[in-house]
């Protein structure tokens, strides 16, 4: 069977459908498909050819045509009108939630409207008004941060545009763990990104430093490399080194594959101590 794999919003999560072989697609082509939030217009990111139930996966409409982009381009102007209208019915109810984006679907049978709060909201009288305002259905989503940050964009603190607006497709989950093992200096505000939770970045280093610590000896740990006998004072995880210090107060750089003898742990374990890998 063909597959296309569809992405409908910039770096979002890739959708298979099915095409016949009179629609003759290749990648960068837009589409008309069925996405979950209605028809709408995507771009063809992938074409791959798998075995898969015709019953499990939609099948792509027709290759967008002339009409079809004007048509968005004009919906992305009627979607401010509405964002706009929203925001404002939003103060009127006086209701606790941020607006962050207003989408029409292609064919305009329904606006979805994206909104970040804090707690559970009642938008029944919102959504009656705004049906009676725009004259077509509504449907309100509850979205993360994250997922705000991804729409928003921005610059993170590394100067460039953030990741999930730019290439990261979905989020990895991401702990303070992660920036321990990573010698971070455990300030969150440092370690946070715009969207205020964890930098997704902690995650791109995870198994480097993850392979490192099963194999390296925690700080403190008294160990033997060649015949150089010493403290363990600092590790590298991206050099692959340990740093040592003599009974002589001589500071070694040392390749971590070169510690043939552990003599004693420290009090500062790692992973390595932790799954009682000695």
């Amino acid at each position: 069977m063909n597959i296309a794999l569809v992405e409908f919003t910039h770096v979002g999560s890739l959708y298979p459908f099915a095409y016949n072989d009179k629609i003759q697609l290749k990648v960068k082509d837009k589409v008309v498909a069925n996405s979950d939030r209605g028809i709408a217009i995507g771009k063809v990111m992938k074409l791959i050819q798998q075995d898969i139930a015709e019953d499990d996966i939609k099948c792509i409409i027709r290759k967008a045509t002339l009409q079809d982009i004007e048509r968005e381009q004009e919906n992305r102007e009627l979607s401010k009108e509405a964002f706009e209208i929203c925001k404002d019915q939003i103060k009127e109810f006086h209701l606790h939630m941020k607006l962050v984006k207003a989408y029409y679907v292609l064919d305009r049978s329904k606006v979805v409207f994206y909104f970040i709060s804090p707690s559970r909201v009642d938008f029944r009288a919102l959504v009656k008004k705004l049906a009676f305002l725009l004259k077509t259905r509504i449907e309100m989503r509850q979205i993360g941060v994250r997922d705000e940050a991804r729409i928003v964009g921005g610059l993170g603190l590394c100067g460039y545009e953030l990741c999930c607006s730019r290439f990261l497709r979905k989020f990895n989950p991401v702990s303070v763990k992660m920036a321990k093992n990573q010698n971070m200096n455990i300030n969150i505000k440092k370690i946070s990104g715009a969207c205020g939770r964890l930098m997704c970045c902690l995650y791109y280093e995870k198994d480097t430093y993850d392979e490192f610590l099963k194999v390296a000896p925690p700080i403190d740990s008294i160990v033997e490399a060649g015949d150089i006998k010493g403290k363990v004072t600092y590790l590298n995880p991206i050099k692959k080194m340990i740093m040592i210090k003599t009974e002589d107060d001589v500071t070694a750089e040392i390749d971590v594959d070169l510690v043939n003898n552990i003599i004693e742990y420290g009090d500062k374990p790692n992973e390595r101590k932790e799954n009682g890998k000695k």
